[in-house]
Parts: C-alpha cells; sequence; structure tokens
C-alpha cells in the first residue's frame, strides 16, 4: 500500500514541482528586471518557500535545528554534505536574510527552468570542474563578493549527492578559497540527514513520511584557526552529526 502511495504522491509532487519551476522563472524574470536585485531577491525566496512546504506533499517532515546564534552582519560560509537536490531549497530558504548564495556547477546554469536562471542572476557562482583557473577566479572574485555584501555562501565540499547518506570525500579546495578571499567570514558546518532517502528508489517514485532534518552547528571565526584545522573541524563536525 505504501509503495502504491508513492507512486501517486510523487505523480502529484512532479506535476506541481514542474508547474512551480516554470511559474516562478516568469516570476524571477520580472522581479528581476522591475527591481533588479531586492525584486530577484523576493521572488527567489518566496520560490524557496513554496518548494520547500511542497515536500509536505509527500508527507516529509523538515526539521531545522539550530542551537547557536547564527553571526550578524559578517560575511557567512555555509559548508554541508549533501544528499540530494531537495535539500538546497529548505537551506536557502533557512537562510533567506543573510542572501544566501552558492557554488554549483557551470552545468546547472543552462536549461533548468528557474534554477538555472536563479544561479546567473543571483549572485551565485558556477564553476567548471574541468577547468581549474576558472574555477579558482571564479571562487576569487565569489569570495571578495560575500566578504563586500556580508553574504553567506554556501558551499557542499563533496562535490556531488550522496545516494546512502553516507558522507563522501570532502575536498578543500573551494572552503579554502573563499577563506582567503573573505577573511572575515565565520564558518558553519550544518549536517543534513535522511533527505537521500527521497531519493533511495532513484528519481520514482519519491519516498514518502521522511524526516529530514537539518542542523546547524556552531560558527566557527575563519581566521581563529589554520587552514587546515579549520577544515577538519569543519569535516569532523559535519560528519560526526550524520546518521
Amino acid at each position: 500500500m505504501k509503495n502504491i502511495l508513492s507512486y501517486i504522491l510523487s505523480i502529484i509532487f512532479y506535476f506541481f514541482y514542474g508547474f512551480l519551476l516554470i511559474l516562478f522563472h516568469v516570476i524571477q524574470w520580472v522581479g528581476f528586471n522591475l527591481g533588479k536585485y531586492r525584486g530577484h531577491k523576493i521572488t527567489v525566496d518566496l520560490m524557496n518557500g513554496t518548494l520547500t512546504y511542497l515536500l509536505y506533499v509527500l508527507g516529509t517532515r523538515i526539521q531545522f535545528v539550530s542551537k547557536y546564534p547564527i553571526p550578524q552582519n559578517v560575511p557567512l560560509i555555509i559548508v554541508s554534505n549533501h544528499q540530494s537536490m531537495h535539500d538546497i531549497c529548505p537551506i536557502a530558504f533557512f537562510l533567506r536574510k543573510y542572501h544566501p548564495k552558492f557554488v554549483s556547477k557551470i552545468e546547472l546554469g543552462k536549461g533548468i527552468p528557474s534554477v538555472s536562471y536563479n544561479l546567473r542572476h543571483g549572485g551565485s557562482v558556477l564553476i567548471d570542474r574541468k577547468d581549474a583557473r576558472q574555477s579558482l577566479t571564479a571562487l576569487k572574485e565569489f569570495g571578495q563578493y560575500i566578504e563586500k555584501n556580508n553574504y553567506a555562501a554556501v558551499i557542499f565540499p563533496e562535490g556531488t549527492r550522496s545516494k546512502d547518506g553516507a558522507p563522501k570525500r570532502f575536498s578543500e579546495n573551494g572552503l579554502k578559497m573563499l577563506t582567503k578571499f573573505a577573511p572575515s567570514a565565520y564558518i558553519i558546518p550544518v549536517t543534513i540527514n535522511n533527505c537521500w532517502k527521497l531519493n533511495k528508489q532513484g528519481a520514482f517514485p519519491l519516498g514518502i513520511g521522511e524526516k529530514i532534518t537539518f542542523e546547524f552547528h556552531q560558527a566557527i571565526e575563519a581566521k581563529s584557526l589554520t587552514f587546515e584545522n579549520l577544515f577538519q573541524k569543519v569535516k569532523t563536525t559535519i560528519k560526526n552529526s550524520v546518521v
């Protein structure tokens, strides 16, 4: 019975998911062209909130655990494990007052309604993992942008989603560049649990009735540690909380 229900709810979810991506693509375009950054951000916040709540169609329960204060008026670097494409909107919506921008692969910059438009126009950075020079230059400029505006950068150091929840190898290059060019930033490790279960059978049908948690750990001032110690502390904090 649960398997049949998962097929039915997945069809409903994907219908509205596709419709909302197309709808918000148009809304983003209007917001950006009429209101520039502010107008675009309002529409993106609304989109992220709507797509987050859409997960409840699947019986998903989402819990944000944030026991520590998030520093204000400073650049932030959010470092998280990555389990599904569905863990991005909740993070962005939860952090919306901090203007979250994502480190993303260049392939996502075109072809996906709403997502590609937001990545190209919302201040995120697109890196070509096959071109080291492009990646380093883009991350340098992104770090400077975050530093100047006191925005939040979100990076997934695994580089790709974990299909079974087990953390993959963390790459240090992206975080190293961001801390170098956003020296006053605070690092916030984030641990995501159970989001991978939405896709445990692949893209279809989706998992139903899952409880997903986003645990925001204590912020670490980037310049308070050497990069090697900082990276090790962030990695250990995230991985030790993965269920």
